[in-house]
């Protein structure tokens, strides 16, 4: 194994990779494999496939990207034939916008050849999805956007539950964050944005498990401060 997986629930995993503390997702199913976020680059990508087969006995089969930011997109290549799952934006990220991406990239110190092998093997996403429902086998996994915040398209991946006493999780891309503050930069919509969060509180339960884009699983009473937290900033902004 080449990175630290966390179990959260039967089926259900997430490491967090050295390079920006990105979270990556993994739900495994009786036929199919989805993979939530990918990395930056193809040996991060090609880390991530290795161990994929370790805890499952099969490859990466799907990958669903959150939003279109670099850090959570570029090492969508490393996955051979997978299906991709992204928002609109993400296809124009990966395509007509990957100058811009780049750029970003650049300057978050991401070394300048690692990026060039990932984007020269990049695609576009197959499915572009505003919500949708991904039967894997024995698990099906709820994509959805909850609304404007982190970015003006920020979709999640929700695992329900499928035994009793087991609970939701919450994938939330960079909505929610751990280790740092959540991330506003001009793309984002601090108004919308608590009300997002609401949205997947009423995902995930108040017994959920929440996987931030960044840091630490989180519960519910984190995500409501967080909620709250931006809420202030909008009223003082």
């Amino acid at each position: 194994m080449h990175l630290l997986w966390e179990t959260l629930t039967d089926g259900v995993y997430r490491c967090r990779l050295a390079f920006l503390d990105v979270t990556v997702g993994l739900v495994r199913g009786e036929r199919r494999n989805l993979l939530i976020d990918c990395g930056t680059t193809l040996s991060e990508a090609a880390q991530i496939a290795d161990d994929v087969v370790d805890i499952t006995g099969a490859p990466v089969t799907d990958v669903v990207l959150t939003h279109h930011h670099f850090d959570h997109i570029l090492g969508s290549a490393g996955f051979g034939t997978a299906v991709l799952y992204s928002p609109a934006a993400v296809t124009r990220a990966l395509t007509t916008g990957i100058g811009e991406v780049r750029a970003h990239a650049l300057r978050y110190g991401t070394e300048p050849d690692l990026l060039d092998h990932a984007i020269a093997a990049l695609r576009a996403p197959d499915h572009t999805v505003t919500a949708a429902d991904l039967d894997l086998g024995g698990r099906s996994v709820h994509l959805e956007l909850p609304g404007p915040g982190h970015t003006d398209h920020d979709l999640v991946a929700v695992v329900p539950p499928v035994v009793a006493g087991e609970c939701a999780v919450v994938f939330c891309g960079d909505l929610v964050e751990e280790s740092a503050d959540p991330a506003i930069d001009a793309g984002s919509d601090l108004p919308a944005w608590p009300r997002a969060l609401d949205r997947l509180l009423e995902l995930g339960g108040d017994d959920g498990l929440y996987v931030p884009g960044h840091g630490a699983v989180v519960d519910a009473p984190f995500v409501r401060a967080q909620r709250d937290w931006l809420a202030t900033r909008t009223s003082t902004g």
